[in-house]
């Protein structure tokens, strides 16, 4: 019998990302046919400690930030015992989006977190939810909705119009709609999770992004009784604190680059050959370094006369492009860092690896990039930091693991068989049959496999709008 030959990597795919992201296509082709577990393991290696002045301040101003962070739910040993595993593996899940753990996509990248950390053996892993999304992003989809099968629950019982217009890091006070969530508890699948929810039946939330940080901490606590690697989710909210703590010292790199002039031009024009290069698309554009908060909904911005405003909004946001005024409008909600500073504040400077969909490693790297462009090779320290700049610590984990079955499903077959929740096995596996031949964000795929109890399966479907790898359509 002859014996079938594993499936190849798409080659034409790989050849044009690794122009892009060589770091990427180099796990990728050397983890092809590997277990999933193995490539976990993989992704949560050691990262090399900061070398140079501006890493070393990054990294100290991040630790610090989160260990507040870790402060509201931790004893004191944990908390040093997962700060200690940082600084030796410093890797953030960074492709989830504010969405309960029942969305299919969150739960394997959260899944694949967990194994990285368990394979490493870890007590925690950070995973980091994009929170500027609006609470309804299309078609009763996004953080205000729960699919529970033939419906999907209106989670806090906005209406659309709200929904649609409210920002999930800014939305609220939230409670969730039990009368709807309740109207599922006699499905049989629901036994696994629905009672998890209604726990906080009546809890008044100070926002949707502070209510679903909370229930999804819940739902893992209730599925990996283990406790054998816990779960820590960061937002917006803490690369906030991060970039404001950042603007503390006029002295600085991020400081110089957004307020001295020149330096800004210099960065400003880094950005603008980057956006006008063969990989352009991959960079997210919208405002101008920082996204504003008002009336529950996050708002573009633009630089103007040295304020920044809301185009078009006389009556908008209007704050002082000053250290000052951006450092106490980051800490008092009124601002958020845009993509390229919060990568910046969380990853880049302070020697962090970032995991995340195809539109991350794109963007990422195109960051480096930036940042490099825009460092003055006549200071030491930026010139230290550029040679520590030369390695990239850039990865792909979003839909490695890409069940074709809900998670209601899922769970409620694992709970039949008293299995555990988090299966024990995964493929990374084989990935043939690479959809489309260009980088064009609704077109470039390959198909992935599922992990379900040890088996695959393989299905692929979707698009990149929300930066996430597509998966092949079905035929």
């Amino acid at each position: 019998m002859t014996a079938v030959p594993a499936p190849a990597p798409p080659v034409d795919i790989l050849a044009v990302l690794s122009l892009l992201c060589p770091e990427v296509v180099r796990d990728i082709e050397q983890n092809w046919n590997a277990p999933v577990s193995d490539y976990a393991r993989h992704l949560w290696r050691p990262v090399a400690r900061p070398g140079s002045a501006p890493s070393i301040a990054a990294r100290s101003i991040l630790r610090d930030v989160l260990q507040q962070r870790l402060g509201a739910i931790m004893q004191p040993e944990a908390i040093d015992k997962a700060l200690d595993e940082f600084d030796h593996r410093p890797v953030i899940q960074s492709g989830l989006h504010c969405l309960l753990l029942m969305d299919r996509i969150t739960f394997d990248a959260l899944l694949l977190a967990w194994l990285g950390a368990v394979e490493n053996g870890l007590s925690a892993f950070f995973g980091f939810m994009g929170t500027t999304m609006t609470m309804e992003t299309t078609g009763r989809e996004g953080p205000g909705w729960l699919d529970v099968g033939d419906d999907k629950v209106n989670l806090f019982g906005m209406g659309r119009h709200k929904l649609c217009r409210k920002s999930a890091c800014a939305a609220g006070p939230v409670t969730l709609n039990g009368r709807a969530l309740e109207t599922v508890g006699n499905e049989t699948d629901a036994r696994s999770w629905l009672g998890t929810l209604l726990a906080s039946q009546g809890k008044v939330f100070a926002t949707a992004a502070d209510a679903l940080t909370e229930l999804n901490e819940d739902l893992v606590a209730d599925w990996d009784r283990s406790g054998m690697a816990r779960p820590v989710f960061v937002d917006d909210r803490l690369a906030a604190t991060v970039v404001a703590r950042h603007l503390e010292d006029e002295g600085s790199l991020l400081s110089r680059l957004l307020l001295k002039p020149p330096r800004r031009r210099r960065l400003d024009h880094a950005l603008q050959e980057a956006a006008s290069g063969p990989f352009g698309r991959f960079l997210p554009n919208a405002t101008a370094y920082f996204w504003g908060i008002r009336e529950q909904r996050v708002r573009k911005l633009v630089l103007k006369n040295g304020r920044l405003i809301e185009p078009d909004r006389p009556h908008g946001l209007s704050i002082p492009f000053e250290r000052p005024h951006l450092q106490q409008a980051l800490l008092d909600g009124m601002l958020l860092p845009d993509l390229f500073l919060m990568f910046l504040a969380l990853a880049i400077l302070p020697r962090v690896r970032v995991v995340g969909g195809l539109r991350q490693i794109g963007y990422v790297a195109l960051f480096h990039s930036i940042l490099l462009a825009a460092l003055d090779e006549n200071a030491p320290e930026e010139r230290d930091l550029a040679a520590e700049l030369q390695v990239r610590e850039n990865a792909w984990g979003m839909r490695v693991i890409d069940e074709k079955i809900s998670v209601r499903e899922q769970l409620a077959s694992l709970t039949r068989q008293k299995s555990a929740i988090w299966p024990p096995s995964c493929r990374f596996g084989k990935m043939p049959g690479a959809c489309g031949s260009s980088m064009k964000r609704s077109r470039s795929a390959s198909s992935l496999p599922a992990c379900r109890k040890g088996r695959s399966s393989r299905t692929c479907s979707g698009n990149t709008g929300c930066g996430h790898l597509p998966r092949r359509p079905t035929t």
